[in-house]
């Protein structure tokens, strides 16, 4: 599987800071809770990564 895999699952998303200094994004689907905690400078660094992928999404829809 890829990240071009498309899959019918649903998921919520969850961002926000936690009280020890991190980022936490938090993946819940049916029966499964996934916490991913970043340093704040990750979590710049994959904020960067998303912005990027939105404006390559927007280039290749055309």
């Amino acid at each position: 599987m890829s990240i071009n895999t498309e899959r019918d699952i649903e998921a919520n998303l969850q961002i926000g800071p936690t009280d020890r200094g991190m980022v936490r994004l938090f993946i819940e689907a049916k029966g499964v809770e996934i916490p991913m905690d970043f340093d704040p400078e990750e979590a710049e660094e994959i904020a960067e990564e998303i912005l990027s992928a939105a404006k390559a999404a927007r280039k290749a829809k055309r």
